[in-house]
């Protein structure tokens, strides 16, 4: 059973490293460097898929988990609008604040008389060391007729891998002396195919695309999510 490994506790992160740590993540995600730019150009494929639903429909309340910088706001407009962002360093200062509503640490902290027409992740899942627990509550918060929308970087996979040691690797050793496979270790606790295991263990209907040649051969994967298994889901979150 695949859930016999969450929740995950992520390796420590070695003190070189911390001392980079914040300053970096939020240049990376604002896309402030020459690798993370070209970078952030490629995401944007994930940020695309995520709103394509939306297609100029403004009232679907929305729930983002991981919401960094705001960045996703870029690409939609759509409210009520709520996040979930524990690093609030990240989305302090930025101009699109105003277009949030709600903001929750944790995703535990939404009580379950809340409802959302869509449940949006950008790059986020493969982080989560809990991720199970996190998508059985999404089942909980979503409308009858509400989809689960994540994108993700293909994490676990030969072209990832090759994708950024030739882009933001270079770039992250040529600044700190430091290998960015010890980052992506620390950051990066769920492959992809955990993630997409997890998905469809709590949700009937999922279609999915990539950015590449095909799953295997890719570098990032979406999936849109409908009809959560809610019983599932509240069998998992009563284990807890």
């Amino acid at each position: 059973m695949i859930f016999e490994n969450y929740p995950k506790k992520r390796p420590e992160l070695p003190a070189e490293y911390q001392k980079i740590y914040t300053g970096h993540y939020k240049k990376n995600r604002d896309g402030k460097t020459s690798a993370s730019a070209l970078s952030r150009k490629m995401e944007a494929w994930m940020h695309k898929k995520v709103a394509e639903d939306l297609k100029g429909n403004t009232g679907k309340s929305t729930l983002e988990i991981g919401a960094g910088t705001l960045n996703q706001l870029d690409y939609e407009n759509t409210r009520p609008y709520d996040i979930v962002e524990p690093f609030t360093e990240l989305f302090s200062k930025s101009t699109s604040k105003s277009k949030v509503d709600g903001i929750y640490n944790d995703i535990n902290d939404i009580e379950l008389t809340k409802r959302y027409d869509r449940i949006t992740s950008v790059a986020t899942f493969e982080h989560i060391t809990d991720l199970p627990a996190v998508v059985a509550k999404t089942c909980l918060l979503l409308n009858k007729s509400g989809t689960l929308r994540v994108s993700i970087p293909n994490e676990g996979t030969f072209l990832w891998k090759l994708g950024y040691s030739l882009t933001t690797g270079i770039e992250f050793r040529l600044l700190y002396g430091l290998d960015y496979d010890g980052l992506m270790k620390y950051e990066h606790v769920n492959t992809a195919y955990e993630v997409e295991q997890i998905i469809r263990y709590f949700y009937q209907d999922i279609k999915t695309s990539c950015f590449g040649i095909h799953k295997k051969m890719a570098f990032y994967k979406f999936f849109e999510c409908r009809n959560p298994i809610v019983d599932r889901a509240n069998k998992y979150i009563a284990l807890l």
